[in-house]
């Protein structure tokens, strides 16, 4: 609508001023008019149409990315466990759709404490809607205002600003984090500073810069400067400080709360000068903040809902597999365990290989049923056969243990009687000895094919081999049979010699 109606008036001015103009001095003139004129009504055609092509797909971004977001948040099934510490980014899913819902852009200031975030927001609602004063960082959270008397070229738009707490007011993780939660649910972000940038500015203006939203950095207080200096820091700043950041054209300088000096007469006649608050300068902000809507509009807060519900996916999406692979961690060591147990509790020797493929097997239907794949008995039988075959050194250890220490086993269980007791002491020592073979076996087996479950049930372009040999040149071999000892000890304690 607006473009065609900057259109209209532009060829109505046009025509106005060929009724005014003088008599043309020959007809070549006259003709050159005419076509310049047709020229430039086909331009403005042109553009018109462009612009309109534009809008509708700005319209049909805006359209699809709604749908996705209610897609997501539809989807959205967690366990308590694996919404524990999402809460914050599950809710910020929902405010984003209200957020399309209502056509709301976001506009936040980020900044440290006295730069004057909160005056400035003030003097472009034209409101004291934020806090402000002498006191040191009188924003403590964040907060938000509607921007009721911005008008632009989208008449749904509905405008709020943000003020933050000083960004250096928050130690640490924390100041970064609520930096980021604020900045990826915004639109727009507004850097505000006072003069030359301090190391921590430039570092909370990099971070910020990283979650990819237009942003306009705002030099405030320009009325502290004299002109000369005011320009001096603004070069240095825009050639210096932020020049690998922001182009020349996001940087601007304002005045909110500008303080100008007044003469007024006192009792005795004399005239003395008072400084009072003067009217805020900000044009330049505000006109950079309507051209970035104006230009972007709908589009970006498409872009941005999408940037945003896609980080929380991947958030939900991480949290999941990292409890899924917890428990995958835990369904190892409780195969591993039962493994060494029923290896060293078991006398005979073919039982014993028996029982460690069995618990194998078990080990790798329970994983594949944690990872959401379909496997039968014999599927898992199979593939504990690959394994073992690309496996080969450990699952080689873990036969020569179970035949040889076996045999030792069932030799010194058997004299026990005999002896009295006194056999069973070296028997734990070689039980156990056989069982921690056992159980790192088992341990290699159920990381092998938590990988290959975890990757869909394929081993990738690499193959068998070479996924196995990854895994076990991670593995410290010495640390997990010392930890399979530990506590097989003590589970199996033997009992004291009879007197």
């Amino acid at each position: 609508m607006a473009s065609s109606q900057a259109y209209s008036l532009t060829v109505a001015v046009r025509y106005t001023s060929d009724m005014i103009s003088p008599t043309p001095a020959s007809n070549n003139n006259n003709q050159n008019d005419d076509h310049q004129s047709v020229e430039d009504d086909r331009a403005f055609t042109q553009d018109a149409a462009l612009v309109e092509f534009s809008d509708i797909q700005a319209e049909l971004n805006y359209r699809q990315a709604k749908i996705a977001l209610q897609d997501l948040v539809k989807r959205v099934d967690l366990t308590d466990l694996e919404r524990s510490g999402l809460e914050h980014s599950i809710a910020g899913l929902t405010s984003m759709l209200d957020k399309l819902d209502q056509s709301v852009i976001h506009i936040a200031a980020f900044g440290m404490v006295g730069r004057g975030k909160s005056s400035l927001l003030n003097a472009l609602l034209g409101r004291d809607a934020f806090q402000t004063g002498a006191i040191h960082g009188v924003t403590q959270r964040e907060q938000l205002a509607d921007w009721d008397r911005l008008v632009t070229m989208n008449s749904d738009a509905h405008v709020q600003l943000i003020d933050t707490p000083g960004i250096d007011e928050v130690e640490g993780d924390d100041r970064a984090a609520l930096a980021q939660v604020i900045a990826a649910r915004s639109d727009l972000l507004l850097f505000v500073v006072s003069g030359d940038m301090t190391q921590v500015e430039h570092r909370a203006l990099s971070a910020l810069r990283e979650v990819g939203k237009p942003m306009i950095l705002v030099f405030n207080k320009i009325d502290q400067y004299p002109d000369t200096d005011r320009q001096s820091i603004y070069e240095k700043i825009r050639d210096d400080r932020v020049k690998t950041l922001l182009s020349p054209d996001e940087i601007v300088m304002a005045s909110a709360s500008p303080l100008v000096p007044v003469a007024t007469r006192q009792s005795d006649g004399r005239l003395k000068i008072v400084m009072e608050p003067g009217l805020p300068q900000i044009d330049a902000v505000k006109l950079k903040i309507l051209d970035v809507l104006d230009r972007e509009g709908k589009a970006l807060v498409a872009l941005n809902s999408m940037l945003y519900a896609n980080e929380v996916n991947e958030q939900i999406v991480q949290r999941k597999l990292k409890i899924r692979d917890r428990g995958a961690d835990r369904v190892i060591w409780n195969g591993v365990i039962t493994k060494a147990l029923a290896v060293a509790l078991n006398p005979i020797t073919v039982l014993d290989v028996i029982s460690s493929a069995a618990v194998d097997v078990a080990v790798i239907l329970t994983l594949s049923k944690l990872y959401g794949i379909a496997m039968t008995e014999k599927g898992a039988v199979n593939l504990l056969k690959n394994i073992a075959i690309a496996m080969g050194g450990i699952t080689a250890s873990e036969l020569l243990a179970t035949l040889g220490l076996g045999t030792l086993k069932s030799l010194l269980g058997a004299s026990a009687p005999a002896t009295g007791g006194l056999s069973l002491a070296p028997y734990v020592s070689v039980a156990i000895t056989q069982a921690g073979v056992a159980g790192v076996s088992t341990y290699g087996i159920g990381q092998v094919a938590k990988v290959y479950f975890s990757n869909g049930a394929t081993w990738g372009d690499a193959g068998p081999k070479a996924v196995v040999s990854r895994i076990l040149d991670s593995l410290d071999e010495e640390s997990i049979l010392a930890r399979i000892k530990e506590e097989l000890r003590g589970r199996l304690r033997p009992p004291s010699p009879s007197k």
